[in-house]
C-alpha cells in the first residue's frame, strides 16, 4: 500500500502538466489568444524537430559554461563557509558582504562582465559563480554550526584535532545541507549563463533566444524556455542520484 501510496504523488506532477498542456492547446485551437503571442504545443514540438540540431549545438555552450560556474561556485562556497565557521571574525566581516552580493541582480552585472572581460566564456563562468557560491556557503555554514556540540567535545576528549573533527562530525553532517544547496545552485547556474548570454556573446541558448525572438519566432523561443527547464530539472536529478549513492544511509526500503 505505502508504495502504491509512493507512486501515486510520483504520478501527480506528470497529470498536471498533461493537463496544462491539454488547456494550452484547446486555448490554441480556438484561438482565444492569437498563434502569434502563444504558440500551440503542437507548433512548440514542430519548432524542436525543425530546429533541433541549433538547440543542441547551443545547449552544449550553455551547459559548459553552468557547469564550469557551478565547480568554482561550489568550491568557492564550501572553502568560504569553512573558513567562516573556523574563524569567527572572518564571519563577522564577511558575512554581511556576501549578503549584500546577492541583493545585486545578475543583469545588472552581466554587463559589467561582458566589458571586462570580452565575450568569451570566461564572464559567464564568473556570473555563474556569483550566483551559485552563495546558496552553497550558507547552507554549508548552517550545517556546520548546528553540528551536535556534544559529539565534539567527544571527539576532542578522544584527542583529535580540528581537521578529524570537519572530517568525522561536520561534514557528514553538512551533506544534507549541501546536497539541498546544490539543488539550488544547479538551477540558478544555468539561469545564470543564459542571462549572461543574453547580453553579449556568440553561442549558447541565451544567444539563440535573443536572435529568435527579434524575429518574432514565437514558437522557437518557447521551445527553447522549454529546453531550459528540461536541462534544469535533468541536472537536478543527477544531483538527487549522487546523494542516492553518496548518503546510503538515507535510502529507504519499499515494501
Amino acid at each position: 500500500m505505502k508504495k502504491l501510496t509512493n507512486t501515486s504523488i510520483n504520478f501527480l506532477p506528470l497529470v498536471a502538466i498533461a493537463l496544462v498542456l491539454i488547456v494550452w492547446q484547446i486555448i490554441s485551437a480556438l484561438q482565444l489568444i492569437p498563434e502569434f503571442l502563444l504558440p500551440s504545443p503542437l507548433s512548440v514540438l514542430q519548432a524542436f524537430g525543425d530546429d533541433y540540431q541549433a538547440l543542441f549545438s547551443n545547449s552544449l555552450v550553455t551547459l559548459s559554461e553552468a557547469f564550469w560556474g557551478l565547480f568554482f561556485g561550489v568550491g568557492i562556497g564550501v572553502i568560504l563557509a569553512l573558513i567562516m565557521d573556523i574563524f569567527h571574525p572572518i564571519y563577522k566581516a564577511l558575512y554581511p558582504l556576501l549578503v549584500i552580493s546577492q541583493t545585486i541582480p545578475t543583469i545588472a552585472i552581466a554587463p559589467l562582465l561582458i566589458l571586462w572581460f570580452g565575450y568569451g566564456i570566461l564572464p559567464k563562468v564568473v556570473l555563474v559563480v556569483a550566483t551559485t557560491f552563495f546558496p552553497i556557503a550558507v547552507g554549508m555554514l548552517d550545517a556546520f554550526r548546528s553540528t551536535d556540540q556534544d559529539l565534539i567535545t567527544l571527539m576532542r576528549t578522544l584527542g583529535a584535532n580540528t581537521p578529524k573533527i570537519y572530517f568525522y562530525i561536520k561534514f557528514p553532517n553538512a551533506l544534507d545541507a549541501f546536497f539541498s544547496s546544490l539543488k539550488i545552485s544547479v538551477s540558478y547556474s544555468l539561469v545564470s549563463a543564459v542571462v549572461s548570454e543574453w547580453v553579449g556573446g556568440f553561442d549558447g541558448l541565451g544567444v539563440y533566444m535573443t536572435r529568435v525572438m527579434k524575429a518574432y519566432a514565437y514558437d522557437k523561443m518557447f521551445a527553447v524556455i522549454f529546453l531550459i527547464s528540461l536541462l534544469s530539472l535533468f541536472l537536478i536529478l543527477i544531483v538527487n542520484w549522487i546523494q542516492y549513492i553518496i548518503t546510503p544511509w538515507r535510502r529507504t526500503n519499499h515494501v
